[in-house]
C-alpha cells in the first residue's frame, strides 16, 4: 500500500503488521467504536510498527523512535517524516475499509 507524504508509515503499517490479517483489522475497528466519545486510550505494538488511538485521532509510528535522543551525533537530527502519522479516526477507518475490500477482491 503507498499513501501521501506525511502518511506513508500508516502505509507500512498495512504492509508490514496487517498484510492479509484481517483479524487486527476487526480489533482496530472494535477498539475504535469503544473508545467513541470516551478519554480512553489503547494501543497496539507489532514487530515494526505501533498504532496507538483515542476517540478522536490515530497515530501509527515505528517502534524505532523509541531510542533515547543522547544515543545520536551531536548535531544530527532525526528525520521522523516516514516513520510517524497522524490522522482523525474516521480517516483511518476509511482506509481500513478500503484495505479490508482490496485484500478480499484478490
Amino acid at each position: 500500500m503507498r499513501m501521501s507524504m506525511g502518511h506513508e508509515v500508516v502505509g507500512h503499517w498495512f504492509n508490514e503488521e496487517v498484510k492479509e490479517n484481517l483479524a487486527l483489522l476487526d480489533e482496530v475497528e472494535q477498539a475504535a467504536h469503544a473508545l467513541k466519545g470516551s478519554e480512553r486510550s489503547w494501543q497496539r505494538a507489532g514487530h515494526e510498527y505501533t498504532l496507538w488511538m483515542d476517540g478522536e485521532e490515530v497515530m501509527v509510528r515505528a517502534n524505532q523512535l523509541e531510542f533515547a535522543g543522547d544515543e545520536m551525533e551531536e548535531g544530527m537530527n532525526y528525520y521522523d517524516e516516514e516513520s510517524l502519522s497522524l490522522c482523525g479516526v474516521e480517516d483511518f477507518l476509511q482506509v481500513v475499509a478500503a484495505y479490508r475490500n482490496f485484500v478480499q477482491q484478490k
